[in-house]
Protein backbone atom coordinates (compact mmCIF):
# COMPACT_ATOMS: atom_id res chain seq x y z
CA UNK A 1 0.00 0.00 0.00
CA UNK A 2 1.31 3.44 -0.90
CA UNK A 3 2.15 5.63 2.13
CA UNK A 4 0.07 8.74 2.71
CA UNK A 5 2.29 11.76 2.13
CA UNK A 6 -0.26 14.58 2.20
CA UNK A 7 -0.67 17.45 -0.27
CA UNK A 8 0.40 16.95 -3.85
CA UNK A 9 3.22 19.49 -3.80
CA UNK A 10 4.02 23.15 -4.39
CA UNK A 11 5.82 25.03 -7.13
CA UNK A 12 9.62 24.97 -6.68
CA UNK A 13 11.24 28.12 -5.34
CA UNK A 14 14.92 28.95 -5.96
CA UNK A 15 17.43 28.15 -3.24
CA UNK A 16 21.10 28.86 -2.59
CA UNK A 17 23.35 27.64 0.20
CA UNK A 18 24.22 30.67 2.35
CA UNK A 19 25.16 29.76 5.91
CA UNK A 20 25.49 32.56 8.50
CA UNK A 21 29.08 33.25 9.50
CA UNK A 22 28.15 32.85 13.16
CA UNK A 23 27.25 29.21 12.48
CA UNK A 24 30.61 28.59 10.81
CA UNK A 25 32.52 30.31 13.61
CA UNK A 26 30.75 28.27 16.27
CA UNK A 27 31.65 24.99 14.56
CA UNK A 28 35.29 26.01 14.11
CA UNK A 29 35.52 27.06 17.75
CA UNK A 30 34.17 23.67 18.79
CA UNK A 31 36.86 22.00 16.66
CA UNK A 32 39.57 24.15 18.28
CA UNK A 33 38.29 23.33 21.77
CA UNK A 34 38.18 19.57 21.26
CA UNK A 35 39.51 17.55 24.17
CA UNK A 36 41.20 14.70 22.35
CA UNK A 37 41.04 11.09 23.57
CA UNK A 38 44.16 9.02 24.10
CA UNK A 39 45.79 7.65 20.97
CA UNK A 40 45.83 3.98 19.98
CA UNK A 41 48.98 3.12 18.02
CA UNK A 42 48.03 2.09 14.47
CA UNK A 43 49.31 2.99 11.00
CA UNK A 44 45.88 2.27 9.51
CA UNK A 45 42.17 2.29 10.45
CA UNK A 46 41.95 -1.07 12.25
CA UNK A 47 40.63 0.58 15.44
CA UNK A 48 38.18 2.85 13.64
CA UNK A 49 38.92 6.46 12.78
CA UNK A 50 42.70 6.91 12.66
CA UNK A 51 43.81 9.29 15.43
CA UNK A 52 46.67 10.84 13.44
CA UNK A 53 44.48 11.42 10.40
CA UNK A 54 41.72 13.01 12.47
CA UNK A 55 44.24 15.30 14.17
CA UNK A 56 45.56 16.42 10.77
CA UNK A 57 42.01 16.88 9.50
CA UNK A 58 41.15 19.07 12.48
CA UNK A 59 44.19 21.26 11.89
CA UNK A 60 43.28 21.61 8.21
CA UNK A 61 39.69 22.39 9.16
CA UNK A 62 40.52 25.41 11.30
CA UNK A 63 43.55 26.67 9.37
CA UNK A 64 42.89 26.04 5.66
CA UNK A 65 39.38 24.81 4.90
CA UNK A 66 37.28 27.48 3.17
CA UNK A 67 33.56 26.94 3.65
CA UNK A 68 32.71 29.82 1.33
CA UNK A 69 34.61 28.10 -1.48
CA UNK A 70 32.76 24.88 -0.71
CA UNK A 71 29.50 26.81 -0.69
CA UNK A 72 30.26 28.26 -4.13
CA UNK A 73 30.87 24.73 -5.43
CA UNK A 74 27.50 23.59 -4.07
CA UNK A 75 25.85 26.60 -5.71
CA UNK A 76 27.22 25.82 -9.20
CA UNK A 77 23.91 24.39 -10.38
CA UNK A 78 20.29 25.55 -9.92
CA UNK A 79 18.76 24.45 -6.63
CA UNK A 80 15.20 24.60 -5.38
CA UNK A 81 12.93 23.92 -2.44
CA UNK A 82 9.46 22.48 -2.99
CA UNK A 83 6.78 21.49 -0.52
CA UNK A 84 6.15 17.80 -1.08
CA UNK A 85 3.81 16.14 1.39
CA UNK A 86 4.91 17.31 4.82
CA UNK A 87 8.44 18.23 3.74
CA UNK A 88 10.34 21.05 2.11
CA UNK A 89 12.54 19.04 -0.23
CA UNK A 90 15.83 20.54 -1.39
CA UNK A 91 16.98 19.47 -4.84
CA UNK A 92 19.10 20.32 -7.84
CA UNK A 93 17.19 20.49 -11.13
CA UNK A 94 19.32 20.90 -14.24
CA UNK A 95 17.62 20.65 -17.63
CA UNK A 96 19.29 18.56 -20.31
CA UNK A 97 20.94 20.22 -23.28
CA UNK A 98 21.47 18.96 -26.83
CA UNK A 99 18.67 16.40 -27.00
CA UNK A 100 15.14 17.35 -28.11
CA UNK A 101 13.76 15.17 -25.32
CA UNK A 102 16.15 14.68 -22.37
CA UNK A 103 15.23 11.81 -20.07
CA UNK A 104 14.31 12.81 -16.48
CA UNK A 105 16.66 11.15 -13.98
CA UNK A 106 16.58 11.33 -10.18
CA UNK A 107 19.86 10.59 -8.36
CA UNK A 108 19.58 9.74 -4.66
CA UNK A 109 22.40 9.81 -2.11
CA UNK A 110 22.69 7.75 1.06
CA UNK A 111 24.40 7.92 4.46
CA UNK A 112 26.94 9.27 5.34
CA UNK A 113 26.90 11.09 2.02
CA UNK A 114 24.95 14.00 0.63
CA UNK A 115 24.11 15.68 -2.66
CA UNK A 116 27.86 16.36 -2.90
CA UNK A 117 28.27 12.76 -4.11
CA UNK A 118 26.74 13.70 -7.48
CA UNK A 119 28.01 17.26 -7.98
CA UNK A 120 30.64 16.27 -10.58
CA UNK A 121 28.16 14.12 -12.51
CA UNK A 122 25.46 16.77 -12.98
CA UNK A 123 27.21 18.51 -15.87
CA UNK A 124 28.15 15.39 -17.89
CA UNK A 125 24.68 13.90 -17.41
CA UNK A 126 22.74 17.04 -18.31
CA UNK A 127 25.04 18.39 -21.04
CA UNK A 128 26.97 15.40 -22.42
CA UNK A 129 28.16 17.17 -25.58
CA UNK A 130 30.17 19.63 -23.47
CA UNK A 131 31.97 16.70 -21.84
CA UNK A 132 32.81 14.67 -24.93
CA UNK A 133 29.58 12.69 -25.05
CA UNK A 134 26.62 12.43 -27.38
CA UNK A 135 23.85 15.04 -27.00
CA UNK A 136 21.26 12.27 -27.41
CA UNK A 137 22.31 10.99 -23.96
CA UNK A 138 21.19 14.17 -22.16
CA UNK A 139 19.16 13.91 -18.95
CA UNK A 140 17.06 16.35 -16.97
CA UNK A 141 18.95 15.78 -13.71
CA UNK A 142 17.24 15.93 -10.31
CA UNK A 143 19.34 15.44 -7.15
CA UNK A 144 17.35 15.75 -3.91
CA UNK A 145 18.52 15.81 -0.31
CA UNK A 146 16.82 13.04 1.65
CA UNK A 147 14.27 14.25 4.24
CA UNK A 148 16.18 15.03 7.42
CA UNK A 149 19.44 15.47 5.49
CA UNK A 150 21.20 18.66 4.47
CA UNK A 151 18.91 21.38 3.23
CA UNK A 152 15.66 19.39 3.17
CA UNK A 153 13.34 19.77 6.16
CA UNK A 154 13.35 17.27 9.00
CA UNK A 155 10.91 14.63 10.19
CA UNK A 156 8.90 15.71 13.22
CA UNK A 157 9.23 13.36 16.14
CA UNK A 158 9.38 10.05 14.28
CA UNK A 159 11.66 8.51 11.65
CA UNK A 160 11.06 8.50 7.95
CA UNK A 161 12.19 5.61 5.80
CA UNK A 162 12.15 4.22 2.27
CA UNK A 163 8.39 3.78 1.87
CA UNK A 164 7.46 7.40 2.55
CA UNK A 165 10.53 8.73 0.75
CA UNK A 166 9.69 6.76 -2.39
CA UNK A 167 6.20 8.28 -2.38
CA UNK A 168 7.71 11.76 -1.91
CA UNK A 169 10.15 11.22 -4.78
CA UNK A 170 7.36 10.15 -7.11
CA UNK A 171 5.34 13.23 -6.17
CA UNK A 172 8.39 15.43 -6.71
CA UNK A 173 9.06 14.02 -10.17
CA UNK A 174 5.45 13.80 -11.39
CA UNK A 175 3.28 16.35 -9.57
CA UNK A 176 5.88 19.04 -8.85
CA UNK A 177 8.17 18.77 -11.88
CA UNK A 178 5.59 17.43 -14.30
CA UNK A 179 7.34 14.35 -15.67
CA UNK A 180 5.24 11.38 -16.75
CA UNK A 181 8.09 8.86 -16.55
CA UNK A 182 11.62 9.04 -15.21
CA UNK A 183 14.71 7.00 -14.40
CA UNK A 184 16.26 6.54 -10.97
CA UNK A 185 19.83 5.89 -9.81
CA UNK A 186 21.38 5.27 -6.42
CA UNK A 187 22.93 2.90 -3.90
CA UNK A 188 23.22 2.64 -0.12
CA UNK A 189 19.92 3.81 1.45
CA UNK A 190 18.78 4.91 -1.99
CA UNK A 191 18.58 1.28 -3.07
CA UNK A 192 15.75 0.74 -0.58
CA UNK A 193 13.93 3.82 -1.89
CA UNK A 194 14.36 2.72 -5.49
CA UNK A 195 13.18 -0.80 -4.68
CA UNK A 196 10.04 0.69 -3.14
CA UNK A 197 9.53 2.90 -6.21
CA UNK A 198 9.72 -0.21 -8.34
CA UNK A 199 6.94 -1.78 -6.28
CA UNK A 200 4.48 1.10 -5.86
CA UNK A 201 5.13 3.22 -8.96
CA UNK A 202 6.40 0.98 -11.76
CA UNK A 203 4.21 2.90 -14.19
CA UNK A 204 6.29 6.04 -13.55
CA UNK A 205 9.69 4.43 -14.08
CA UNK A 206 11.72 4.06 -17.25
CA UNK A 207 14.37 2.10 -15.40
CA UNK A 208 16.31 1.62 -12.17
CA UNK A 209 20.12 1.87 -12.15
CA UNK A 210 21.83 0.71 -8.95
CA UNK A 211 25.42 1.21 -7.83
CA UNK A 212 24.71 -0.84 -4.71
CA UNK A 213 21.71 -3.12 -4.31
CA UNK A 214 20.23 -5.08 -1.43
CA UNK A 215 18.30 -8.31 -1.56
CA UNK A 216 14.76 -8.14 -2.87
CA UNK A 217 11.88 -10.34 -1.79
CA UNK A 218 12.45 -13.26 -4.12
CA UNK A 219 13.31 -16.33 -2.00
CA UNK A 220 16.78 -17.79 -2.29
CA UNK A 221 17.06 -21.38 -3.49
CA UNK A 222 18.37 -24.01 -1.08
CA UNK A 223 22.11 -23.71 -0.54
CA UNK A 224 22.72 -26.92 -2.46
CA UNK A 225 21.10 -25.34 -5.53
CA UNK A 226 22.92 -22.02 -5.31
CA UNK A 227 25.76 -21.31 -7.74
CA UNK A 228 29.21 -21.36 -6.08
CA UNK A 229 29.58 -17.57 -6.32
CA UNK A 230 26.28 -17.07 -4.50
CA UNK A 231 27.23 -19.46 -1.69
CA UNK A 232 30.57 -17.67 -1.31
CA UNK A 233 28.85 -14.28 -1.30
CA UNK A 234 26.33 -15.31 1.37
CA UNK A 235 29.15 -16.56 3.59
CA UNK A 236 30.99 -13.27 3.07
CA UNK A 237 27.83 -11.34 3.99
CA UNK A 238 27.57 -13.28 7.26
CA UNK A 239 31.18 -12.38 8.10
CA UNK A 240 30.60 -8.76 7.11
CA UNK A 241 27.54 -8.49 9.34
CA UNK A 242 29.56 -9.80 12.28
CA UNK A 243 32.48 -7.39 11.82
CA UNK A 244 31.33 -4.22 10.04
CA UNK A 245 27.69 -3.63 10.96
CA UNK A 246 27.96 -2.26 14.51
CA UNK A 247 27.20 1.28 13.32
CA UNK A 248 24.08 0.00 11.52
CA UNK A 249 22.70 -1.82 14.54
CA UNK A 250 23.21 1.22 16.79
CA UNK A 251 21.71 3.67 14.30
CA UNK A 252 18.83 1.33 13.51
CA UNK A 253 17.98 0.42 17.10
CA UNK A 254 19.17 3.37 19.22
CA UNK A 255 19.26 6.40 16.88
CA UNK A 256 18.59 8.93 19.62
CA UNK A 257 21.70 7.83 21.51
CA UNK A 258 23.86 8.38 18.42
CA UNK A 259 22.21 11.75 17.81
CA UNK A 260 22.79 12.97 21.37
CA UNK A 261 26.41 11.81 21.33
CA UNK A 262 27.42 13.43 18.04
CA UNK A 263 25.06 16.24 17.00
CA UNK A 264 26.96 19.04 18.76
CA UNK A 265 30.36 17.38 18.46
CA UNK A 266 32.10 18.34 15.17
CA UNK A 267 35.11 16.05 15.63
CA UNK A 268 32.90 13.17 16.73
CA UNK A 269 30.61 13.69 13.75
CA UNK A 270 33.59 13.87 11.42
CA UNK A 271 35.15 10.70 12.86
CA UNK A 272 31.88 8.77 12.58
CA UNK A 273 31.56 9.81 8.92
CA UNK A 274 35.22 9.72 7.82
CA UNK A 275 35.74 6.15 9.00
CA UNK A 276 33.02 5.04 6.57
CA UNK A 277 34.36 7.21 3.75
CA UNK A 278 37.72 5.48 4.21
CA UNK A 279 36.80 1.83 4.64
CA UNK A 280 33.88 1.74 2.19
CA UNK A 281 35.76 3.36 -0.70
CA UNK A 282 38.40 2.09 -3.11
CA UNK A 283 41.20 3.61 -1.07
CA UNK A 284 44.53 1.82 -1.68
CA UNK A 285 46.54 3.98 0.73
CA UNK A 286 46.38 2.44 4.23
CA UNK A 287 46.30 5.90 5.84
CA UNK A 288 44.78 8.45 3.45
CA UNK A 289 41.16 8.23 2.26
CA UNK A 290 40.54 8.47 -1.48
CA UNK A 291 38.73 11.78 -0.90
CA UNK A 292 40.53 15.07 -0.33
CA UNK A 293 40.20 16.88 2.98
CA UNK A 294 38.16 19.57 1.23
CA UNK A 295 35.72 16.97 -0.09
CA UNK A 296 35.44 15.29 3.30
CA UNK A 297 34.94 18.50 5.23
CA UNK A 298 32.37 19.84 2.78
CA UNK A 299 30.33 16.68 3.28
CA UNK A 300 30.74 16.78 7.07
CA UNK A 301 29.85 20.46 7.19
CA UNK A 302 26.60 19.87 5.29
CA UNK A 303 25.50 17.81 8.30
CA UNK A 304 26.84 20.30 10.85
CA UNK A 305 25.62 23.61 9.42
CA UNK A 306 22.10 22.21 9.07
CA UNK A 307 22.15 20.27 12.37
CA UNK A 308 20.88 17.19 10.54
CA UNK A 309 23.25 14.48 11.72
CA UNK A 310 20.66 13.24 14.21
CA UNK A 311 17.70 13.20 11.85
CA UNK A 312 19.84 11.62 9.14
CA UNK A 313 20.55 8.72 11.49
CA UNK A 314 16.80 8.37 12.12
CA UNK A 315 16.45 7.02 8.57
CA UNK A 316 18.05 3.79 9.76
CA UNK A 317 15.22 3.32 12.26
CA UNK A 318 12.91 4.09 9.36
CA UNK A 319 14.22 0.93 7.69
CA UNK A 320 12.23 -0.85 10.42
CA UNK A 321 9.31 1.51 10.99
CA UNK A 322 8.75 2.73 7.41
CA UNK A 323 10.05 -0.28 5.55
CA UNK A 324 9.85 -1.35 1.94
CA UNK A 325 6.64 -3.24 1.18
CA UNK A 326 6.84 -6.94 0.40
CA UNK A 327 6.48 -8.22 -3.10
CA UNK A 328 7.99 -10.47 -5.68
CA UNK A 329 10.42 -9.77 -8.46
CA UNK A 330 10.47 -6.17 -9.70
CA UNK A 331 9.63 -5.93 -13.39
CA UNK A 332 11.07 -2.45 -14.06
CA UNK A 333 14.15 -2.68 -16.34
CA UNK A 334 17.16 -2.66 -14.03
CA UNK A 335 20.88 -2.01 -14.34
CA UNK A 336 23.60 -2.67 -11.78
CA UNK A 337 27.16 -1.36 -11.78
CA UNK A 338 29.05 -3.64 -9.39
CA UNK A 339 32.16 -2.05 -7.84
CA UNK A 340 34.90 -4.27 -6.34
CA UNK A 341 35.13 -2.32 -3.07
CA UNK A 342 31.39 -1.92 -2.49
CA UNK A 343 30.03 -3.12 0.86
CA UNK A 344 29.69 -6.90 0.61
CA UNK A 345 25.98 -6.97 1.41
CA UNK A 346 25.21 -4.41 -1.33
CA UNK A 347 27.27 -6.20 -3.96
CA UNK A 348 25.49 -9.48 -4.75
CA UNK A 349 26.39 -11.69 -7.70
CA UNK A 350 24.62 -11.11 -10.99
CA UNK A 351 22.46 -14.20 -10.50
CA UNK A 352 21.04 -12.87 -7.23
CA UNK A 353 20.20 -9.47 -8.71
CA UNK A 354 18.54 -11.15 -11.70
CA UNK A 355 16.37 -13.25 -9.37
CA UNK A 356 15.00 -10.11 -7.70
CA UNK A 357 14.94 -7.57 -10.54
CA UNK A 358 14.40 -7.46 -14.29
CA UNK A 359 18.15 -7.18 -14.84
CA UNK A 360 18.91 -6.04 -18.38
CA UNK A 361 22.30 -4.38 -17.79
CA UNK A 362 25.17 -5.55 -15.59
CA UNK A 363 28.67 -4.09 -15.35
CA UNK A 364 31.44 -5.61 -13.24
CA UNK A 365 33.74 -2.66 -12.64
CA UNK A 366 37.45 -3.04 -11.92
CA UNK A 367 37.70 -0.03 -9.61
CA UNK A 368 35.51 1.88 -7.20
CA UNK A 369 33.71 1.43 -3.93
CA UNK A 370 30.56 2.38 -2.08
CA UNK A 371 30.53 6.04 -3.12
CA UNK A 372 30.64 5.20 -6.81
CA UNK A 373 29.70 8.56 -8.34
CA UNK A 374 31.81 10.53 -5.87
CA UNK A 375 34.88 8.32 -6.33
CA UNK A 376 34.69 7.88 -10.10
CA UNK A 377 32.07 10.10 -11.74
CA UNK A 378 33.20 9.58 -15.35
CA UNK A 379 32.82 5.77 -15.57
CA UNK A 380 29.58 5.91 -13.61
CA UNK A 381 28.17 8.53 -15.97
CA UNK A 382 29.16 6.28 -18.88
CA UNK A 383 27.41 3.29 -17.32
CA UNK A 384 24.22 5.25 -16.68
CA UNK A 385 24.21 6.53 -20.25
CA UNK A 386 24.67 3.01 -21.62
CA UNK A 387 21.87 1.57 -19.52
CA UNK A 388 19.26 4.22 -20.28
CA UNK A 389 20.24 4.55 -23.95
CA UNK A 390 18.29 1.42 -24.83
CA UNK A 391 15.25 2.59 -22.81
CA UNK A 392 14.74 5.98 -24.44
CA UNK A 393 11.59 6.22 -26.51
Amino acid sequence: MQPEVGPMGSAPRPFRVDIPQATIDRILNRVRDTQWPDRLDAPDWRYGANWDYMKALAEYWVERFDWRKAEANLNRYPQFLARVGDYDIHFYHVKGRGSPKPMPLILTHGWPGSVLEFIEAIGPLSDPASFGGSPEDAFDVVVPSLPGYGFSSKPKGKPIGPATTAALWNQLMTNVLGYNKYGAEGGDLANTIMTQLGRIHPESLVGLHFNGVGLGAAPAPPESEQPPEERAWRRAVATYRATEMDYNFEQRNKPQTVALALSDNPIGTAAWIVEKLKIWSDSPDPFEPVFSKDQILTNVMIYLVTNTFGTAVWFYRGLNDDAVSDGGKIDVPTGFASSPHEMTMLNPPQSVVARNFNLVHYTKRTRGGHFAFWEQPEPMVTDVRQFFRTLRS
